[in-house]
């Protein structure tokens, strides 16, 4: 019983991954939004590029965290960043209910909200996720994101119905209860880096001294092959963010009811949860920039159907289209990265690159608000963002080979180190 218990424990620990980000800050900062924009707007009798701003000043000091973060978890291992980012995120829920009726009060809150939602993010999770598995790490990489799939499905009609009741503070301090009595306490117990047999398989260090084999990161920004997947994702992230945050207005505006909108926007959640499943199992068996090239051509799709068709039932399937994008390009990141540039400075590279993602994810809904503003509908900035999805989808086509494959197929996680 115990040599199965040790055979099975790194999918123990995918399986906390999977919770702490069920609970983490993007189902409730980020996959709803949309949601809170209305409340917002009301309460602050402001626009919608106004309230924007306020998710736009979240991902900016996510983008500035995100490198550090990277660094914190290739030094000091996932565990503690996690458990600090959830307490600090479950503290912040309750900071909601001292919001005042002025803007910059939730500008603050937004900002400050940054540091919680980016320590808990998969930048962490994927690092550790990365040192148990090889062979099957996208498979791994795909389930532990199912954890912020399931709740990006789950979150908005539950937040919804919770303003309704509560209102939008109270809202924010029931989830980081949650986070602090459900999520704390999981990664707290399960959460363990790989004992030193599997890491001496892996090839790698101790996790004080970083992993090995891999490019430094003093080589790795200097590299083509990441210059190029920067580009891509940043300009993928924004056009994405912008429509997924937008997508319960993009709705109603046509004439659907809220609670449609509300259903769209867990549609685009089991969108993102098809995603992440589908790009692990996929990222296995293909060619990495080939799998992105598709998910980011269907997300191109989505923008086009949205831009040019009226009709609820085709907004709410391009809605799925874009949200396959959402989904998938999370798991690329850590994929291609620990595929392109090893294990040495993953959490480095990895910070960096889901940094600049999240920093034009507060962009794009910042501009999507901003162009609705300036012309009275979403059409316009709509064919914007399809053509940097066209853009981004022809940067993933100039990748070249693979410079760290796949060392063993039968990866075989043992045990946990003491932590």
């Amino acid at each position: 019983m115990q040599a199965r218990s040790r055979l099975n424990f790194g999918w123990a620990v995918v399986g906390a991954s999977a919770v702490g980000l069920a609970l983490s800050g993007a189902p409730v900062v980020v996959y709803s939004f949309g949601i809170f924009l209305p409340a917002l707007a009301s309460e602050f009798h402001a626009g919608r590029g106004a309230i924007s701003f306020a998710f736009t000043l979240h991902n900016l000091v996510g983008a500035v965290v995100a490198p550090l973060v990277g660094r914190a978890a290739d030094r000091y291992g996932a565990r503690p960043v996690v458990m600090l980012g959830s307490t600090l995120l479950g503290l912040m829920g309750f900071a909601a209910l001292a919001i005042g009726p002025h803007l910059m009060q939730l500008y603050v809150f937004y900002a400050a909200l940054g540091i919680g939602t980016i320590s808990t993010s998969p930048i962490a999770y994927g690092i550790l996720i990365a040192r148990w598995f090889d062979g099957r790490r996208g498979l791994a990489l795909g389930l532990m994101m199912t954890g912020l799939g399931l709740s990006a499905i789950i979150t908005p009609p539950v937040v919804r119905a919770l303003i309704a009741n509560f209102g939008w503070r109270e809202t924010f301090a029931i989830y980081g209860i949650a986070v602090l009595l459900v999520a704390l306490p999981v990664v707290a117990i399960l959460l363990r880096e790989p004992d030193g047999e599997t890491r001496a398989r892996r090839g790698l260090l101790p996790v004080q001294r970083g992993g090995a084999p891999g490019t430094p990161w003093s080589e790795i920004w200097r590299h083509k092959d990441f210059r190029i997947m920067f580009a891509a994702f940043f300009i993928a992230g924004a056009a994405v963010h912008a429509c997924a945050l937008h997508m319960p207005e993009i709705l109603t505006d046509r004439g659907v009811a809220l609670y449609v909108a509300a259903l769209a926007s867990s549609v685009t959640g089991a969108a993102v949860l098809v995603g992440r499943i589908g790009s692990g199992v996929i990222l296995d068996r293909r060619f990495g920039p080939s799998v992105a090239i598709g998910f980011f051509a269907l997300a191109a799709l989505g923008f086009l159907l949205l831009a040019v068709s009226s009709n609820p039932s085709i907004a709410v399937f391009a809605a799925f289209l874009v949200g396959l994008s959402f989904g998938a390009e999370v798991d690329l990141i850590g994929f291609l990265l620990s595929r392109y540039f090893g294990l040495r400075a993953l959490g480095t590279a990895f910070g960096v690159m889901f940094g600049a993602f999240v920093l034009a994810g507060g962009i794009g809904p910042f501009l999507m608000g901003m162009g609705f503003d300036e012309t009275g509908s979403y059409r316009v900035p709509l064919l914007g963002f399809l053509l940097a999805m066209l853009i981004a989808t022809a940067l993933m086509s100039l990748l070249g080979a693979y410079r760290y494959g796949v060392a063993r197929k039968d990866d075989r996680p043992v045990e946990a180190a003491a932590v």
